[in-house]
């Protein structure tokens, strides 16, 4: 018996000093900078769920021309100058508007078990930098990859349309039917990792922590994007 439990806790603290590892450590090592930053992406974290928000349009891609504006809120607001894209489980994220109303079987069944997703799209006017976002700036060419990425996430019918499940929580959101299942393998926060990946920015070994994801990201939002 007493063995038994010097083994049990052998391989929990293997699998703790494993983890930490994992959060600590980065993709990239040194110091890295991109060339010719010129577009700014921000990375919300909202404690358990990250997402990414990019400029409706710039030079290098107009997402308008993809998803139209008008179809993703209630009040078809064509206005909008940002856009934000949240993966994660889908009836965890249609059952949980906030972080307080979490149901705790919903959670369970996230993550143990791999299943449907969802992409969450929200439009904003305005958006205000605040302590929960961190901006990186990304050269025009890893943009597209991450816009690529993020294009190639929703699940699209016969027709080749997206495929809106329902509006969300505001006046200003929706969830659209995803590829790929959500489970502790795949979590929310490595959705953004990937993203981030393909833009060239830092993340980490083990990115299934929002805060791991932004330990590792470094702002340089300087000057104005082109």
């Amino acid at each position: 018996m007493k063995k038994n439990i010097q083994c049990l806790g052998i391989f929990i603290l293997s699998f703790t000093a494993f983890l930490i590892i994992g959060f600590l450590t980065p993709t990239k090592w040194g110091y890295y900078s991109q060339a010719d930053c010129t577009v700014s992406i921000q990375i919300y974290n909202g404690g358990i769920h990250t997402e990414i928000i990019v400029p409706v349009k710039n030079k290098y891609f107009d997402w308008n021309q993809y998803l139209p504006l008008t179809k993703i809120g209630r009040e078809a607001a064509s206005d909008y100058k940002y856009l934000s894209f949240g993966w994660g489980d889908r009836a965890f994220m249609l059952e949980t508007p906030t972080s307080g109303s979490i149901n705790p079987i919903t959670g369970l069944k996230a993550l143990i078990f791999p299943n449907p997703s969802t992409l969450q799209v929200e439009g904003y006017q305005i958006f205000f930098p605040n302590p929960e976002t961190k901006c990186v700036k990304i050269s025009g060419e890893n943009y597209l990859r991450m816009v690529n990425f993020i294009k190639n996430t929703f699940q699209l019918d016969a027709g080749g349309n997206k495929i809106k499940i329902s509006y969300g929580y505001d006046k200003n959101d929706s969830f659209y039917e995803a590829k790929d299942s959500y489970w502790i393998f795949r979590t929310c926060n490595d959705w953004t990792a990937e993203a981030l990946r393909k833009a060239e920015v830092n993340t980490p070994l083990w990115s299934t922590l929002s805060s791991s994801i932004m330990f590792h990201l470094n702002s340089r939002c300087t000057g104005k994007e082109k």
